[in-house]
């Protein structure tokens, strides 16, 4: 009975330090930098509602990047943080906007760019951003505008 009490004891010892070890490798390292060369750019949004942390960023419909991150800033919006491939320098005067894929579709960001020479860097800022539509708004102002129209037309 003894001998099956410490058996216990050392198999729960050890499951519970497999767990802590999963736990500190999965979250304890910070982020290594990638080695294909992509730079990190970031755009300031008023919303970007329903927008998911990975989402991708597009050029003229082609992946060219992804979301790392968005968080407030001290006034409130949104600042997004993307890695982009380095096989695309983008243009300095580059403006983005949040698109939606379809109607109800995943959310995504669209990166329009400039004519300027000079090309971003990692680190750099886009000045140029369009928000987030909410479709249910938009559909409450098609709605509106239609109730609007019959009601003209009637009388």
């Amino acid at each position: 009975m003894v001998y099956s009490t410490r058996k216990e004891k050392i198999v729960g010892g050890l499951t519970f330090l497999a767990l802590i070890s999963a736990i500190f490798l999965s979250y304890g390292q910070p982020e290594a930098e990638p080695e294909d060369g992509s730079y990190l750019i970031s755009a300031t949004f008023g919303r970007v509602d329903g927008m998911a942390d990975d989402a991708e960023v597009r050029m003229g419909g082609v992946q060219i990047g992804q979301v790392v991150k968005a968080d407030l800033n001290k006034n409130y919006r949104v600042v997004v943080t993307m890695r982009v491939t380095p096989e695309v320098p983008l243009p300095k005067d580059t403006s983005a906007a949040i698109q939606t894929d379809g109607l109800f579709g995943s959310k995504f960001i669209e990166l329009e760019p400039g004519g300027s020479e000079e090309v971003m860097a990692d680190g750099d800022t886009i000045d140029m951003t369009q928000s987030s539509v909410v479709v249910e708004e938009l559909l409450d102002l098609i709605i509106a505008e239609g109730k609007s129209k019959r009601a003209n037309s009637a009388q």
